[in-house]
């Protein structure tokens, strides 16, 4: 059987926000920005992860590639746990992983060349500068659809779809296994989004690639995912292929999630009409009691204000945390 290229397992992570104040009186406070997620990610799949914004996503996609450290939990890729690996150990295993992040622009330095942003992770991973490292961001360029006389230019040259597309390039030229592709396309044109969504599926298929797709537009997410796991307010709450997502969700939260997917997409909008998210996300500083999104469910029942549900399966490979699935049938 065939094990998961990475996996995390009750993976927390904690800010310490506030404190101070006058002579330092003020304590600081807990924010529990990712609680107790446990999922994995088979080889050559692609999970979606979706949710509101503030919900945790993009810090559990750094969590997974260990930008940010956890607070609690274990991470494993391609079955070696890295949660506690050191510096040196982790740069040997960050070759396998790499990242895509939102902002085109603000991930690239301006004051480097393309061809010096592609290379730099060669560099750092010790592959020194010369004609065959030229000969790389070269074909990586090509591959990405960009041609070799982007190479000399900088990044305020470009389109943002194009300076995206070097981003890719750099995340690829260590010839990773897993990329986290964080909002990847949210900052671009509708237009532009496609074409990006349609490049990263392009190069999954040539190069194997496993992909994370944390995303906040569930249309985007329905197109390139295989799988769905849906965030809410540092947890989460279900994960299913998407044609259980998309064609039945059992968690209150996902519905009301899908009855919000625009209008081109009349019998999605169609199914979920009934189910509408009232109010706002808490603050993950002071989250509900019990189940989270309790406050917001037109089903909450008491035990939802007293107990947190465990994320259970309920059918092969759907799992869902809610006490109203918990509910014998009849």
């Amino acid at each position: 059987m065939t094990q998961p290229l990475l996996e995390a397992e009750g993976l927390e992570k904690h800010f310490e926000v506030g404190g101070g104040g006058f002579f330092g009186l003020t304590p600081a406070v807990k924010l529990r920005a990712v609680d107790d997620v446990s999922l994995s990610i088979m080889p050559g799949e692609t999970l979606g992860l979706v949710g509101e914004s503030g919900c945790g996503k993009s810090t559990l996609g750094r969590l997974l590639l260990r930008l940010i450290e956890p607070s609690a939990g274990k991470i494993r890729f391609d079955g070696q746990d890295i949660t506690t690996l050191g510096r040196g150990a982790m740069r040997a295993v960050r070759r396998g992983m790499q990242i895509v992040f939102q902002d085109p622009y603000g991930a690239l330095n301006p004051r480097m060349t393309v061809e010096d942003i592609v290379a730099e992770p060669l560099v750092i991973h010790g592959k020194p500068s010369g004609e065959a490292t030229r000969r790389e961001v070269r074909a990586m360029l090509d591959r990405v659809g960009l041609p070799a006389r982007a190479m000399e230019r900088f990044p305020h040259e470009f389109s943002g779809g194009q300076r995206q597309r070097i981003g890719i390039a750099r995340a690829l030229i260590l010839k990773p296994r897993l990329i986290v592709c964080d909002e990847a396309v949210s900052a671009l044109d509708v237009s532009v989004q496609a074409q990006i969504v349609n490049l990263l599926q392009d190069l999954q298929r040539e190069m194997g690639l496993t992909y994370l797709f944390i995303a906040h537009d569930l249309s985007v997410v329905r197109h390139i995912s295989d799988r769905v796991a849906v965030m809410y307010l540092g947890r989460v709450v279900e994960v299913a292929a998407k044609q259980a997502i998309y064609g039945a969700p059992l968690h209150p939260y996902t519905k009301g999630l899908i009855a919000a997917v625009p209008a081109s997409h009349p019998s999605l909008r169609s199914r979920g009409r009934r189910v509408r998210i009232a109010g706002d996300i808490p603050s993950a500083i002071n989250p509900p009691s019990g189940c989270r999104f309790h406050t917001r469910c037109p089903h909450v029942m008491p035990v939802c204000r007293e107990r947190a549900p465990a994320l259970l399966e309920t059918a092969p490979g759907h799992q869902v945390a809610c006490h109203l699935t918990e509910i014998p049938p009849g």
